[in-house]
């Protein structure tokens, strides 16, 4: 039998543990990546043209001038971390003159640029253009994943020191070597980016900052937190990723072989979410190209399906600010979603891209951020997607915003790349 001293102590940790039983279900759920359609609740997307007094946003001057700043300010606040404005006296090292490559029909250079005038922070890019152009060349740049030796087997690609991830091909004790040549050249197709009359600018993402939990230790986010005025913690290394991005523009802009109002910054996987945040801070991109994106990136953080907000911020705790964290267990809460990163983009060019064997990434959850993004470019007069459903396979819809959900798995194929090409051809050439 109960004695009455110790039933007055029990009744507290009884109503204490029925209270933590909602959250702790919550916690469940968004830890656990849910495949299945019918299974996913009802959710409410954040209008992109409300503004935060709840007023509708029906001009383009009350859009550039008032709801992208907030939008953008909401998303460092609470996704990304502050994205650095603090400018950085930038060295350009050409490290290879322009040369012969490819069996002639590219020019290759490779460039180092150095962040600050005394600073040893530095990305390397190797850059390939049409050995035929006589002109100034409409680019793609992004990131890779092993370094630049990984884009081509082409022999006179310096090899990354950087740190590597040991599961690449070739890496020994995270270090690249010969034997990774090429490793990852069928995500980027150089030969059909070249056939097309573009040219390709592509940096390793580890120069940046080295991509596990304790990366930041090394990466630019410490080496270079005086120089920009902000501390490792009021950022993310998705976020350190893009402002190299857009210092890989500073460079391009000046490169007089490179026509720079024709920059198409593209990524894959977690290289697209930085890329999306990229041109959502800085629009001198004229293009954007997120593949498979996913949460954080393209994918809607509302939607229960795939990865979640809970899961990627215990998988990858260095990806985001950590703020984001407070969404784990409430993503309700969350003030934006990501069809309003989507709308940054606008005017510009924007295909986002999914794979039916890649329903971590939710492809709905990319198809319908894309969708919903739309009202924000029909202000500037453009047609973003203007069907409601998914598409079926290898059947890409839309107009200034483009979508396409190919077979096959998690990856960048030349299927993708044919699109992207043809997209480009479509806004570029016409």
């Amino acid at each position: 039998m109960i004695q009455p001293m110790r039933f007055r102590k029990i009744i507290p940790m009884i109503c204490i543990a029925m209270l933590l039983v909602p959250s702790l279900v919550v916690r469940a759920q968004n830890m656990v990546a849910n495949t299945d359609e019918q299974k996913v609740p009802p959710y409410t997307l954040p209008d992109p043209l409300r503004d935060k007094n709840g007023k509708s946003i029906n001009t383009l001057q009350a859009w550039k001038q008032q709801q992208r700043p907030y939008i953008f300010k909401r998303f460092e606040e609470n996704v990304y971390g502050r994205f650095p404005r603090q400018q950085l006296p930038l060295r350009f090292k050409v490290t290879e003159e322009p040369t012969r490559a490819l069996d002639g029909k590219a020019t290759r250079k490779q460039v180092r640029i150095f962040f600050g005038e005394q600073s040893n922070a530095y990305l390397d890019l190797l850059i390939y253009l049409p050995a035929t152009a006589t002109g100034p060349v409409p680019v793609f740049t992004g990131y890779n994943f092993g370094g630049n030796h990984t884009v081509s087997a082409d022999t006179g690609i310096y090899l990354s020191q950087q740190w590597v991830d040991a599961r690449g091909k070739g890496v020994v004790n995270n270090k690249a070597t010969a034997a990774s040549r090429g490793a990852s050249a069928s995500q980027w197709q150089v030969e059909e980016i070249l056939s097309h009359g573009y040219g390709l600018a592509v940096a390793y993402y580890g120069d940046i900052e080295p991509d596990h939990p304790d990366g930041w230790k090394t990466g630019i986010r410490t080496t270079l937190s005086t120089a920009l005025h902000i501390q490792p913690s009021e950022w993310g290394a998705i976020g350190a990723w893009a402002w190299g991005l857009s210092h890989i523009m500073d460079y391009l802009q000046q490169d007089k072989t490179v026509d720079a109002k024709k920059v198409a910054v593209m990524g894959h996987s977690r290289l697209g979410k930085a890329a999306l945040w990229a041109a959502a801070a800085d629009e001198r991109f004229g293009m954007v190209v997120s593949n498979e994106s996913g949460e954080g990136g393209a994918a809607l953080s509302k939607r229960w399906y795939g990865e979640t907000v809970a899961i990627i911020n215990e998988k990858f705790p260095h990806w985001f600010s950590p703020n984001y964290k407070k969404y784990n267990d409430n993503t309700a809460a969350l003030p934006v979603d990501q069809h309003m990163l989507l709308a940054l983009m606008a005017p510009r060019p924007l295909y986002v891209a999914s794979a039916e064997g890649d329903q971590w990434s939710d492809p709905k959850g990319e198809f319908l951020a894309a969708r919903n993004a739309g009202i924000v470019y029909a202000l500037f007069g453009k047609k973003g997607i203007e069907q409601d459903t998914m598409p079926g396979l290898q059947q890409p819809v839309g107009n200034t915003i483009r979508y396409h959900y190919r077979a096959g798995k998690h990856d960048v194929t030349l299927y993708d790349w044919q699109q992207y090409l043809s997209f480009a051809d479509s806004q570029w050439k016409n």
